[in-house]
């Protein structure tokens, strides 16, 4: 019987791990940089500091909720198309090999390489920068719930058959089931992938964000409030991240149904 870690087992080694992080940052920045050098901008002390000091000046939390707004945007967009086609793609070989080359051609372009052509369709605002999420999001939905779909057996779909049930239906009980492991996966892929992309995607054209904050500051010198915004990016990427392994764990899903499958059983 294996024991479980206590609280403080398994919060000590990432703590320990982000104190060395924060303290090689502040040997890189402030021991080892020369004096006067623009490293020393970049020094935790400076940086943490000038967190405050957006948040003073009411922009910050302004740009956040653009950015994610954006990024929102872009991960529905991606997410229904992407499965969409993902379930077709899946379930019919002949158009698995026909989109196969397309789409791997497709796939290895880099999604700001499409704002050109997404400020020329789409003019200025959030919706060449959602655009740009939602290329760079799409084909990890499409390539997870594609591989979910070929990976549903046979033999579970000639069953639902043989029991009657129509296409709809079989979809429905037994294909959704099977690929929602897939299908997540590709969701959470789409989100880390997405918020890389969102923060350059906001720096063409538009004046509002977190991107466009970094470029605000750095046209400034102020380099203190560029570290500080790129402090600000990582903690809100890990906190989407977080959040979206914990909503969208398929085991997590599965315990909360099991106390309901249990009552229902009794109740029966």
């Amino acid at each position: 019987m294996t024991t479980r870690p206590s609280r403080t087992s398994r919060l000590l080694p990432p703590a320990a791990g982000i104190a060395v992080a924060v303290l090689v940052w502040w040997l890189l920045t402030t021991v080892l940089a020369r004096p006067g050098s623009l490293v020393a901008a970049f020094a935790p002390q400076r940086a943490v500091p000038a967190i405050g000091t957006l948040a003073a000046r009411g922009v910050l939390a302004d740009d956040v909720v653009t950015s994610l707004f954006r990024l929102l945007a872009g991960l529905l967009v991606a997410g229904v198309l992407g499965t969409v086609t993902g379930v077709a793609v899946g379930s019919v070989d002949v158009l698995d090999r026909a989109t196969r080359p397309v789409f791997q051609f497709l796939r290895m372009i880099s999604p700001l390489s499409w704002a050109p052509v997404a400020i020329g369709l789409f003019g200025i605002g959030y919706r060449p920068v959602a655009f740009l999420v939602a290329a760079a999001a799409i084909w990890p939905v499409v390539l997870n719930t594609a591989a979910g779909v070929r990976a549903v057996d046979h033999g579970f779909l000639l069953v639902a058959r043989s029991l009657g049930a129509g296409r709809l239906e079989t979809f429905t009980s037994v294909v959704v089931p099977a690929i929602r492991p897939h299908v997540l996966t590709g969701f959470r892929l789409a989100l880390g992938i997405g918020w890389v992309v969102l923060v350059p995607a906001e720096m063409l054209g538009v004046t509002s964000g977190l991107g466009y904050e970094i470029l605000n500051a750095r046209d400034q010198l102020a380099y203190d409030q560029v570290m500080a915004l790129i402090l600000v990016i990582g903690v809100l990427g890990y906190v989407l991240d977080t959040l979206a392994r914990w909503a969208l764990s398929p085991r997590r899903r599965t315990r909360v149904a099991a106390p309901a499958v249990r009552r229902e059983a009794m109740a029966a």
